[in-house]
């Protein structure tokens, strides 16, 4: 068993003992390899480098309450990974060699998946990339798919308490018709500079808004945006949003719970008509927001005013977590176990 401190992990790079990877050579995938490198061999023409042609996806694996290893909703990232690849005109990896690169890396390391009740999970990231050398601007002939794990604990180091994001309008995370949709390396480098400065200034992340009209909200950059109101579970919707697998599982749970949910455009000046908002994804679950400050008027949305998450968003989180370690009834079918 690795010497690993499971209840206080990071959301960060831990290494661990294998991965897996596969090449597109001649017009068909190779077989799987197992390797222990931590780096990767790739031609400096690569297009990957160049022209961005790079999609990953992010999973977990969870140890159960009786034991079991389970795997959330994976032909949801196969297909999602299959949309990121059409978008940028990659080779999409099948779902069937997706789950087979799966199993065996989390099998390979089956000890670094860390222990029920740590709050810690196993985080798989599947990478596709261009890995054939082109110097004008066109498709790969080559591609590399690969999967490695790592153990983490919670995206935000608050974990489920409520934080602080803040409103802005002077950077653009995507735009209406470009790559928004799709989950791209470079929607996240457009990102940075207003998320950093968000951490340096004390936010959690920095929510952005359309960039067409700086109207209605996007998302988080590393999460979409929900709010509650009224019996309501809203979330944005538009064209340059990454479509959320947590949050589409939520929106089930949401309905399940007897709320009504409304995937709709949501205005920047509807926050204060909200009861609870919240950011969700796979690596942050649910990070329910306290305060929202708008850079451009310094006005401040305020929520959790008594410092705890609210009672909706509490219910989503143990409800989802539930799922996933085997305490709640997978009536959804949502977990594969591995055995």
């Amino acid at each position: 068993m690795p010497n690993i401190d499971w209840k206080n992990l990071s959301f960060g790079y831990t290494k661990t003992k294998y991965n897996v990877r596969t090449y597109f050579r001649d017009g068909k995938w190779g077989a799987l390899e197992a390797s222990s490198e931590e780096t990767i061999n790739l031609h400096m023409a690569a297009t990957a480098l160049h022209y961005g042609q790079e999609a990953f996806e992010g999973l977990k694996v969870f140890r159960g309450k009786d034991g079991a290893i389970r795997v959330f909703r994976w032909e949801e990232n196969a297909k999602r990974l299959q949309r990121s690849a059409e978008a940028i005109m990659m080779e999409p990896v099948p779902s069937e060699l997706f789950k087979k690169a799966m199993v065996k890396v989390v099998k390979m390391n089956e000890e670094y998946i860390p222990p029920y009740g740590t709050g810690s999970s196993l985080y798989l990231r599947p990478l596709l990339i261009g890995s054939g050398a082109q110097v004008g601007v066109k498709p790969a002939n080559e591609y590399l798919f690969m999967i490695f794990v790592t153990p983490v604990g919670p995206y935000f180091k608050e974990g489920f308490k409520p934080v602080d994001m803040e409103l802005v309008r002077d950077f653009d995370r995507a735009a209406p018709q470009g790559t928004g949709n799709v989950k791209v390396g470079g929607n996240y480098a457009a990102s940075l500079k207003a998320t950093m400065r968000a951490h340096d200034e004390g936010y959690a992340a920095s929510i952005f808004l359309d960039s067409k009209t700086k109207t209605y909200i996007d998302e988080a950059g590393p999460a979409n945006f929900f709010g509650i109101k009224e019996g309501k579970y809203i979330t944005p919707e538009s064209s340059s949003i990454l479509p959320s697998i947590t949050n589409m599982s939520l929106r089930v749970l949401a309905k399940d719970m007897g709320l009504t949910v409304e995937q709709r455009h949501v205005r920047a000046d509807e926050l204060d008509t909200f009861d609870e908002v919240g950011a969700c994804g796979t690596a942050a679950v649910i990070s329910p927001i306290k305060r929202i400050h708008d850079r451009d008027t310094d006005k401040n949305y305020l929520y959790c005013k008594d410092g705890n998450a609210g009672p909706i968003s509490t219910k989503l989180y143990e409800s989802l977590q539930g799922i996933q370690m085997g305490e709640i009834d997978d009536t959804h079918n949502w977990n594969m176990i591995i055995e």
